[in-house]
């Protein structure tokens, strides 16, 4: 793949929301607009809860393009929903989960920053899961 055509210029969010699959054995799905030191762009689309996490080496901006869920962050009593058009922000090491998903296809576009490298999620329970079968991509990087 010719990384420079993918580094700069317009993404259609829809058509990429649309291209990914409509079931998948992992928590999530992604596809990598961006991927530089300075920062990370995905596409990604949730198909189970996630269950607390963090990330060690980037904060994490979520824009909610479609479907409606809950998350929390630091912990559970701070339970609150989110839908479309609304901004999740989780600084690097702040514990967060989405145990809910009220309306699917749940969407998001994220911005991480600096960069966040696919093995950079951490469970709180390791019996939760791994990286591996935290994400799967789906073409991009």
């Amino acid at each position: 793949m010719d990384k420079t055509a993918t580094t700069m210029g317009s993404f259609d969010i829809a058509e990429i929301a649309g291209s990914l699959p409509e079931s998948a054995s992992t928590l999530l799905v992604d596809r990598y607009l961006t991927d530089r030191p300075s920062a990370s762009a995905r596409v990604f689309r949730v198909y189970k809860p996630t269950p607390p996490h963090y990330h060690a080496k980037c904060d994490e901006y979520l824009y909610v393009f479609s479907g409606r869920g809950t998350f929390w962050m630091g912990d559970a009593s701070k339970k609150a929903e989110f839908g479309p058009g609304q901004l999740l922000h989780f600084e690097r090491g702040t514990v967060h989960a989405l145990p809910d998903i009220l309306e699917a296809p749940l969407v998001f576009l994220s911005i991480d920053t600096p960069r966040r490298d696919p093995k950079d999620v951490i469970f709180v329970d390791s019996s939760d899961g791994t990286p591996e079968s935290f994400i799967q991509h789906s073409g991009g990087y």
